[in-house]
This record gives C-alpha cells, sequence and structure tokens, in this order.
C-alpha cells in the first residue's frame, strides 16, 4: 500500500477509510436485521414443535392412565 506524503494525501486517505467504515456498518445492519426476521421464523416453527411434542406425551399419558386404571395412583 502506498503511503500518502501530504496532508491532502492523508485526508483523501482517512476519507476512504472512513467510507470503508459505514459501507461495513450498513452492511452489518442490514445483516442484522435480516437475521433477526429469521430467528423470528424459527422461534414461531420452534414452538409449534414444542406444543405437538407436549400434547403427544400428554396423550400417551393419558392413555396409559385409561388403559391401566387408577391403580397407578
Amino acid at each position: 500500500m502506498k503511503q500518502p506524503k501530504t496532508t491532502g494525501e492523508h485526508i483523501i486517505d482517512i476519507q476512504g477509510h472512513i467510507k470503508g467504515v459505514k459501507r461495513e456498518v450498513y452492511h452489518l445492519k442490514i445483516t442484522q436485521e435480516h437475521m433477526h426476521k429469521d430467528i423470528d421464523k424459527l422461534g414461531g416453527q420452534i414452538d409449534k414443535i414444542y406444543w405437538v411434542i407436549l400434547a403427544a406425551v400428554g396423550a400417551v399419558a393419558l392413555e396409559i392412565f385409561i388403559l391401566f386404571g387408577t391403580n397407578l395412583i
């Protein structure tokens, strides 16, 4: 990388660095927004799976209780 020699070249170099940092911050912001939306969707799907499993376990427990009667208590 070529080193700037004059004050004007230093200023232009710093402006280039600032522009690059702004671009990176923008991309991080956009990526974070997309990830947040995806995580919210995934959370809803996990909740659905959780309730299906909970209902299945409840149904099995109820069936066992019905088959064996009150001898389990």
